[in-house]
Order: structure tokens, then sequence, then C-alpha cells
């Protein structure tokens, strides 16, 4: 892994580069992706059964043969041995748990002039949910789409994943059963996400589209907002640590293994100013790596994005991490909850030596789809909220409208909309008995 330290003459720049988000080829993927929305809007279920059999090399002639009927989601769930089922079970019910306490309530309130204000809250109709596939099948991401969905009273979640090859994982399958998928098509890529958001002959339209996937769905997802919702538009994924030298650092190591796992592109940092600690845990990683079996993804995504950063001081590493702004970060201190004010920006913090990132993956409870890229500036985990919209309700009493009626009359006048004004002022003159 690269070292850098903040006090070298071209650390800003080596920092810079280290935390880009930017992809070379996003103008190639751009347009590539605008061709593919095109062409499922023009030609439906056909350009989807022909993307599908030419990117993911399925056997599929139709869509039936994309689409798994429910009963093979359930006989899935039932073949699994006991204690994965189980695990995907307690992971489900503590996903749900959590997405059921971030549920906004309806409120409302009366003014002084017997006006009542507030907001109703309704659940989206119909949730896209996209699972990501191909160098890893992910159940856990099944559930964490769906479950908030489901918890929020979606009526119907439309679940899409690749299958390369034709062949579809039975921990998808049976995570799919436990989450309650209603229509489940082994569809991947950006026409997967033009399927969801403009409809096809097979495929129905939803209203909201979440779930991270390749640089081609975050694209796909990019072009179609507007059209639907999507909780974010997320890139490779980020593990950020932040360590005062007090921890182990093999656990270190094993924790930037496990977000370097998912892909060359992925990003593991750790920053310390305990240049000794430093010093184990790149030790640790050349120990520990020939032990892991994704060892070459591993090798690739830290010496690409990975790095050991020394600082003066934890506090200009609490203010590094805060320009990475990361998907993931592990406060690995003695005292987690000293560091805790001071972080800005981050998807979600892992508090102390005892929480690795990992048990948020799976099943900690809060949402492991996350801001990525910087985002976190100004974005936050996927939760129940997402599958929720706030109605705004306005009740005005008599005397209420004769108080807003001026109010909102000479705002309207002064911004040309003279029918506003006339309207608004109808209400003051008059009272119900008149109108």
């Amino acid at each position: 892994m690269r070292r850098l330290h903040s006090d070298q003459a071209d650390f800003e720049a080596a920092f810079a580069t280290l935390i880009d988000s930017d992809t070379p080829a996003q103008a190639e993927i751009d347009s590539r992706v605008s061709a593919i929305i095109a062409d499922v809007r023009e030609r439906g279920d056909a350009a989807l059964v022909e993307y599908t059999r030419d990117l993911d090399n399925h056997p599929a002639t139709d869509m039936a043969a994309l689409e798994i009927d429910p009963a093979r989601l359930q006989a899935a769930l039932d073949a699994m041995p006991a204690e994965p089922r189980a695990a995907l079970e307690t992971a489900a019910a503590r996903i749900t748990r959590y997405a059921e306490s971030q549920k906004i309530e309806a409120h409302s309130f009366e003014d002084e002039y017997g006006n009542r204000l507030g907001q109703v809250v309704r659940p989206i109709e119909r949730a896209g949910i996209y699972a990501p596939g191909g160098k890893a099948a992910y159940p856990s991401s099944v559930l964490m789409n769906a479950l908030p969905a489901r918890a929020a009273g979606v009526k119907e979640i439309v679940m899409m994943s690749p299958a390369p090859n034709g062949e579809v994982n039975d921990w998808v399958l049976a995570a799919a059963a436990i989450a309650g998928v209603h229509r489940f098509f082994t569809i991947g890529g950006a026409q997967a996400v033009a399927a969801l958001a403009y409809g096809s002959e097979t495929v129905p339209v939803v209203d909201k589209i979440v779930g991270p996937g390749n640089a081609y769905v975050a694209e796909a997802k990019r072009q179609v907002f507007g059209r639907v919702g999507i909780e974010s538009v997320a890139g490779p994924s980020e593990v950020l640590i932040i360590a005062d030298g007090s921890g182990n650092p093999g656990w270190a190591a094993l924790d930037l293994f496990a977000q370097a796992e998912h892909g060359e592109d992925s990003r593991a940092l750790l920053i310390s100013p305990d240049a000794d600690f430093i010093d184990a845990v790149d030790a640790a990683v050349e120990r520990l790596i020939a032990d892991q079996p994704r060892r070459d993804i591993i090798r690739a995504s830290l010496a690409n994005h990975g790095a050991l950063i020394q600082t003066a001081d934890m506090a200009e590493a609490v203010a590094l991490s805060n320009r990475i702004a990361p998907e993931h970060l592990e406060l690995a201190v003695d005292d987690p909850d000293a560091l805790l004010d001071g972080i800005e920006h981050a998807g979600a913090i892992f508090m102390g030596h005892r929480t690795p990132e990992a048990f948020g993956d799976y099943c900690a409870g809060p949402n492991h789809v996350l801001p990525t890229g910087r985002t976190a500036r100004f974005s936050s985990a996927l939760g129940i909220y997402d599958f929720q919209k706030r109605l705004s309700v306005i009740h005005a009493s008599e005397r209420g409208a004769a108080a807003l009626s001026p109010v909102a009359a000479e705002l309207a006048r002064g911004e040309g909309l003279h029918a506003h004004a006339a309207s608004a002022m109808a209400r003051g003159l008059q009272t119900d008995s008149d109108a």
C-alpha cells in the first residue's frame, strides 16, 4: 500500500488524487447508457432480452425466462440449511426493526388564527430495487433495499438482479423471499434501470429506484432521475479507518481487506498519527493477504486506491476524514465518543475496536446503502423515509383566511401574479356563507 505523510511537500496533490472520484471513461459510459435507455424505451421486452443475452450470457429467449416465479423464491428459502437461514432471518429482523424506528409520522398544529397546519405521510406505491451481481452475490443488498420499502408500506417491490450465464444465487433468491419481493427479474445493468423507469410490455414502471450497482447502473440512475426518484448515484465502495494506535493492527488489515474485496476500484484508507501502528498495519497486510480467497482483487484495490496516511495528530486525522466524507468510517480508537462530535461527513460511523464495518454490511440494523464518492457531504443512508412521502396539509379557518389573505395578496402582486392576489383576497373578504 502507498504511504503518505501530511508533512510531505506534495501531500496535497497526492491526497487530492487519492480522493478524486471522477471516472476517466465517464463520457463513454454516459453515451453508452443513453443509447441503452433509448433502445429499451423503443423496443421494450425485445431489447431487455437481447441485452441480457449479450452482456450477461444469459440463455433466455423471452421475458418469461427472465422473471423468477415467487414459488422458486420460497423454495430456495425452504431448501436453505438451518444456520444460513437463521442468519438471513436474524439480519432481516434487525434491519426491519431499525427501519421501523425511523418512520416519519404525521403531525399537525393549530396556529393563533385557528389554521390547522401539518403533514400526512404516505408510502410510494411501487419501488424498484437493484441488487448487484457479477464478482459476488449480495443477498444483504436485497434485505437492505427491500425491507425498508416493505416497512414503509410500499404496495409492490420489483427487483432487478443480473444472473450471469443464467445462474441465480440461492442466497439471493432466499433473501428475496424473506424480504417480500413481489416480482424478480434476472436483468442487470443500465437496461434494468431503464426498464424500471420506463417500463416494458412485462416490467411495470416504478416510482423510485434504489440500490447500488456498477458504473453503468449508477449513470443510468442519474439519467432517469426526474422520471423516477432515486436514492443516490453510488460509486465504488469505501472505508476509512481513523486509528489512534491502541488497536489491533491485524484487525485493521482485515477491515481494509473487507472493503477492498468488493472490487478493484474500491477504496480502503487508514489514517493515524502513530507511525509504529501504521508500520504494524502494513506488515499485517503483507502477512495476512495470502490467506484471502479474493486476494487478487484485494491487491489490485489496495495498490490502486488504498493508502496508509500519517498525520501530525488526531485532530488532523479528523480534518482529513471530513474532506474525504467516506462511505464507511471506522473510529478504531479507545474513546470514539470523544471524536464523534468532530465528524461532519460520513455515511456510517463504526465506533471503537469491536465494531467492524462488516457488522453494518449485514446485521447491525442501520442500512448499508450509503453515500459514496464524497456525497456524504449532502446525502444520507437509505432508510424507510426514502419510501415515504410527506404531504403538506393546510386548513384555513375563517379568521385565519382573513389574516393570511392580505399577506398572500401583497406577495402575489409583488410577483406580478394578480390572479393569485385576487384568489387570496376573495377568501379574506368573504365568509364561508358568502362563497
